[in-house]
């Protein structure tokens, strides 16, 4: 690796800290006595929180033309945050500690897309954006890696499980400290890049092949994308004003590029009412370490599937090929609690059924994730292809969060089997919408 780019090791450091806790957040807070609709909401509110954040730190990042203070604050913060957590005794305060970990954490992606670019001639921006999102994807997964060995070792020195918890934010904040201080030292030299030249050319960037770190854009705590969408349709070509004066960010867009628009938003809150109660359906079922386990299935059944995936969109109409992505996953999230009624709790087979169901969930995000991409960019003309990318990723990140809370709510009224079976009728809903629009 290049010298100035060493703080990428950095970075990827502390988003292993942030993987540990995306997991880690909503099991301590069902420790606490949380509730389904509460789980839901912290998810819900991970979705949205950092948009603000991040919208204000780019508008001071191009004030000051300052790029350090930003990286190291949001480092600073994590470890502090998740420091702070294992003093928590309310579900509440863990929603607000974590809606301050991921403030902080997607303010930081506008500046950190400026700083991987400093220098670089524009053809080389998808290549140094990838190697940003695989360090941050990766360390995610170490942060998961962490978290389920962990909860399977300390347990055998007689640690109770709340106490292993708080024990391992503590550990999680010291990495988030090590990534601090390395950032410190290896943080790359002034910026050259304006944030407004940024901006014109991210719009006319592929986005394909941009490493590891698109399947983060799956979880549930990822305002990124939103942020991302916003910015697309406020600079885009797609945000025009209607007959009467008003904004409407579709009003440039196609007839069939905004019901596949629509149909984005149906079968992602499908996906959002599915994974909102899935930390409690599990702690309910599995130990913690297993928690961890079963969610970095998922992850790694994205990761290895995005090549494959690529492959198929590129030999089969994107259409057919997510028709069949998202009929598999549809069929997937009753059956995860089909086999939490059949399989004794806690028992190998059941562990093994949930791993083999998330991993399967997590190799069909790969495929829709890759053609929804594609088929936006098919759909949408030349001028108003950018804001069409973003117009999507903020209906899903939106989807997303209205989802989450949806799915705790239902789950805690009706369990979990209808809350799941509801996420497979909306995602189905969508599969629909896809079906008719080709």
């Amino acid at each position: 690796m290049v010298r100035a780019r060493r703080w990428l090791i950095a970075w990827g450091l502390g988003y292993a800290a942030v993987g540990g806790a995306s997991v880690l957040v909503p099991l301590y807070a069902i420790a606490l006595d949380a509730s389904l609709a509460f789980v839901g909401l912290i998810a819900a509110t991970a979705a949205l929180v950092g948009v603000p954040g991040a919208l204000a730190w780019a508008a001071l990042a191009a004030r000051t033309n300052r790029r350090r203070p930003f990286v190291l604050v949001a480092l600073g913060a994590t470890a502090g945050v998740l420091a702070l957590v294992p003093l928590a005794t309310t579900p509440a305060t863990v929603l607000a500690l974590n809606a301050a970990l991921w403030f902080v954490v997607a303010a930081a992606v506008p500046v950190l897309n400026l700083i991987v670019v400093e220098g670089a001639p524009v053809d080389e921006w998808d290549g140094r954006i990838a190697s940003l999102n695989a360090w941050q994807g990766y360390g995610w997964v170490a942060g998961l890696v962490v978290g389920t060995a962990w909860t399977l070792v300390v347990p055998r020195f007689g640690v109770d499980p709340i106490t292993g918890q708080r024990l391992l934010f503590l550990v999680l904040a010291v990495v988030a400290t090590a990534a601090l201080l390395l950032a410190r030292v290896w943080y790359p030299e002034p910026s050259t890049v304006s944030a407004e030249r940024f901006r014109r050319v991210y719009a006319r960037l592929s986005r394909s092949n941009w490493g590891a770190g698109r399947y983060l854009r799956a979880s549930l705590y990822g305002p990124t994308r939103v942020f991302w969408g916003l910015r697309s349709l406020r600079n885009g070509a797609g945000s025009r004003r209607d007959g009467a004066g008003r904004s409407n960010p579709l009003a440039g867009f196609s007839p069939p590029l905004r019901r596949y628009v629509l149909a984005v938003v149906v079968f992602s809150l499908g996906f959002a009412v599915f994974w909102g109660p899935v930390p409690a359906f599990l702690a309910e079922r599995v130990d913690d370490g297993a928690v961890f386990g079963v969610y970095l299935a998922g992850n790694l059944g994205s990761a290895v599937c995005y090549g494959q995936a690529g492959r198929l969109a590129g030999r089969y109409a994107p259409r057919v090929v997510q028709a069949g992505a998202l009929a598999g996953r549809g069929a997937l999230f009753p059956g995860v609690a089909v086999v939490g009624v059949l399989l004794p709790t806690a028992a190998l087979p059941a562990l093994a059924g949930y791993a083999l169901a998330f991993g399967l969930i997590g190799a069909t995000w790969a495929f829709i994730a890759v053609t929804t991409a594609g088929i936006v960019s098919r759909l949408a003309d030349e001028s108003t292809r950018g804001a069409a990318l973003g117009a999507q990723a903020a209906a899903a990140g939106l989807a997303t969060a209205v989802g989450s809370a949806l799915g705790g709510v239902v789950a805690g009224a009706a369990g979990y089997l209808p809350t799941f079976s509801l996420g497979a009728a909306l995602v189905f809903a969508g599969l629909a919408l896809v079906v008719i629009g080709r």
